[in-house]
């Protein structure tokens, strides 16, 4: 019996043998050992950490359902989209890093485009030092990666001053570490030529700078509590043309999809448009500075978290024209049903993934968030329906599940509505037109993501 158990041994070894010799060959490597993940994408480091490269990325499709203002007859409309597809490579050769992440799935125009690509330098630990094209360091929503922010879609208060959240065309550097296991903070400058094109007539970009100051006296696996702090300006010289900057606001309420594929059913809410007077030629009007300043509060205890952001933005006027103030706040609230806290990293202050303990049935988060939005104007911003408006707001309330089946499947349904002033104006296939006829409006939004 001994023999024949051994019998089946040898032979087994030797398929195995030769399987081998037929199929592979000898690794071997110039240096330390390295480790193989393939548990989300591939990713292959050395054993001292000293070397490493990672292969991954995300595909977020969705699907909005959208009626009443959101569209451009006030009856319903719908978009089926990929959010992002997005691959992404990164890894670290000693003190150097980089990361390389190129969209696929961004819609809003017919080129691909780098959501980032940067070098970092990490030998002044804990000071890291980045170069290259990546988003601004502003609020808390932001800092949390678009695979795990609660919501399907970042605040709505964020549009009130877009170019603080988006990378838009330029480069820049930026500073940031973290000190005594509870602060964080940042400070970069942007090389910012947004797609309305604010290169001045000698060729000169916008340049943007950026703080944010976080304070995190508790950080554990189980609770965190966390205080920050926004700033971010920039200055606006002649368009080509000779036009100043308009200051235009607008918003989606939450829904991107009316946004996509030209957004041909759709209109978005002008909270403010261009100044009418800034015209090309006429540089005594329109805006010459821009200022914003945030405010974030976040508190997570177990199962339960509460977060809450505040911005304002002063927009100073030019020559005779009056200044512009937009100023937005939310609340966000969320209770993990299964019991998981979200996932907090100093290192970044920012919210990251929730990890299922059920293998099999996931994790359930149910949550709330809502969003007020406010402009107002030194002048008259615009007609409507024979109305002079110097004022305009807008509320969004959303109220959501999410499904995390496990560490890469996340499935997620929201449910929004939104309230505008009767009289306001929305932009119709890239044209104005009053709004009065709908002030409100209804949407369902699903997501379905896979995170490799």
């Amino acid at each position: 019996m001994i023999r024949k158990h051994f019998a089946g041994f040898a032979a087994s070894a030797l398929a195995l043998a030769v399987s081998a010799q037929a199929f592979a060959g000898t690794v071997t490597t110039d240096g330390t050992d390295i480790m193989i993940k393939t548990k989300s994408g591939l990713e292959v480091t050395t054993t001292d950490k000293q070397y490493s490269f990672k292969l991954g990325g995300r595909i977020q499709a969705d699907f909005d359902q959208f009626d009443g203002f959101y569209t451009t007859n006030n009856d319903s409309g719908n978009e089926a989209y990929f959010r992002r597809a997005q691959m992404e490579f990164g890894g670290n050769y000693k003190d150097w890093r980089y990361q390389i992440n190129y969209d696929f799935g961004d819609n809003r125009s017919n080129e691909n485009r780098f959501d980032e690509a940067t070098i970092t330098y990490t030998g002044f630990a804990p000071i890291n030092i980045k170069i290259g094209r990546f988003d601004p360091d502003y609020s808390l929503e932001k800092a949390t990666s678009s695979k795990w922010v609660t919501t399907k879609e970042r605040s709505a208060i964020l549009d009130l001053a877009s170019w603080t959240t988006l990378s838009e065309n330029g480069m820049g550097v930026q500073v940031n570490g973290t000190y005594g296991g509870m602060f964080y903070g940042s400070a970069s400058i942007q090389q910012q030529d947004s797609s309305a094109s604010l290169e001045d007539e000698d060729g000169k970009d916008v340049n943007s700078y950026f703080m944010r100051g976080v304070f995190a006296p508790i950080v554990s696996e189980t609770e965190v509590l966390h205080f920050g702090l926004d700033y971010a300006t920039r200055s606006y010289g002649n368009e080509r043309d000779g036009t100043k900057f308009g200051g235009a606001i607008s918003s989606n309420l939450g829904v991107r999809g009316i946004n996509e594929n030209n957004g041909l059913n759709s209109a978005a809410l002008v909270l403010a448009p261009n100044d009418a007077s800034a015209t090309a030629g006429n540089t005594t009007t329109g805006f010459e500075s821009d200022d914003v300043v945030g405010m974030e509060f976040a508190y997570m205890t177990g199962p339960f978290s509460v977060q809450s952001e505040y911005l304002k933005r002063d927009l100073s006027g030019y020559g005779s024209n009056g200044d512009r103030e937009a100023t937005g706040y939310n609340m966000l609230l969320a209770y993990t049903l299964t019991g998981e806290s979200r996932i907090y990293k100093l290192d970044g202050a920012k919210f990251d993934a929730i990890k299922p303990f059920d293998k099999v049935n996931g994790a359930w988060e149910l949550f709330y968030r809502y969003d007020n939005l406010n402009v107002e104007d030194d002048q008259t911003m615009a007609t409507v329906g024979g109305v002079a408006i110097d004022e305009s707001s807008a509320k969004v309330h959303t109220l959501g599940v999410n499904w995390y089946a496990n560490e890469a499947v996340k499935i997620s349904a929201s449910y929004l509505m939104s309230k505008s002033d009767e009289d306001t104006v929305k932009l119709q296939n890239g044209r104005f037109a009053a709004g009065d006829d709908d002030d409100s409006g209804k949407a369902i939004s699903l997501r379905a993501q896979y995170v490799f």
